[in-house]
């Protein structure tokens, strides 16, 4: 088992940043990943990062505003948002697997309970 604590998100008016953190103990994985999931949308994907090797993937509507990182001596991973718009707001959760395509959350076995991100304009 695999278990994932994320921090606390937060109210940010647009164009502002907020970075959130999620602590992963237990068994190891290789890939962890960033989703997020809107109020009457589906959960979807934001960012991943292979452990090993820091290897990145963004969603095209984050590429260039938000960062994902990992830390290994803290087994923690980041995930650093700039210009933050109102189309950020969701609850952003944090997941690990071992194999699989990194896009889809079908293959993470793992997740954070979740935080919200609220963005005002």
């Amino acid at each position: 088992q695999v278990q994932l604590v994320e921090s606390a998100g937060g109210l940010v008016q647009a164009g502002g940043s907020l970075r959130l953190s999620c602590a992963a103990s237990g068994r190891t994985f290789s890939v962890a990943g960033w989703f997020r999931q809107a109020p009457g949308k589906e959960r979807e994907f934001v960012a991943a990062i292979v452990w090993t090797t820091h290897s990145t993937y963004y969603a095209n509507s984050v590429k260039g505003r938000f960062t994902i990182s990992r830390d290994n001596a803290k087994n923690t991973m980041y995930l650093q948002m700039n210009s933050l718009k109102p189309e950020d707001t969701a609850v952003y959760y944090c997941a690990a697997q071992n194999f699989g395509n990194v896009y889809s959350t079908e293959n993470y076995d793992y997740w954070g309970q979740g935080t919200q991100v609220t963005v005002s304009s």
